[in-house]
């Protein structure tokens, strides 16, 4: 089993949430990227590259949060290469209910707000 982390962090406080994140992180955990987090993707990155975490099955955003973002943005930042996926709410919902289901793939789900 794994968890699902669900982060929503502003630029001043994302490394410390990846820091928050690695305290608990176990290989196969996946990431959901709250709100403007999704804009900060590339920090995001070179944050993961420097801790602990290893072992990603996925990173997502929310279509809205992406929605969000200007054209141009949306370009420069090539999220469709970077993350495993854009969850629209029902898929977000369904993803994070199944937590605790047998076979759902995650055991629980972990916010992280910072």
């Amino acid at each position: 089993m794994a968890t699902l982390y669900q982060l929503h962090s502003k630029i001043d406080t994302l490394r410390r949430s990846v820091e928050e994140m690695s305290r608990t992180w176990c290989k196969g955990d996946s990431i959901v990227l709250l709100g403007t987090t999704v804009a900060f993707i590339d920090w995001f990155d070179a944050y993961l590259g420097d801790s602990e975490i290893q072992g990603i099955t996925g990173i997502y955003a929310l279509a809205d949060d992406v929605a969000q973002l200007t054209t141009n943005t949306r370009a420069k930042l090539n999220l469709e290469a970077k993350l495993s996926g854009i969850l629209t709410d029902s898929e977000w919902v369904k993803l994070t209910q199944n937590a605790n289901v047998s076979n759902a793939g995650f055991d629980k789900v972990v916010t992280i707000a910072l």
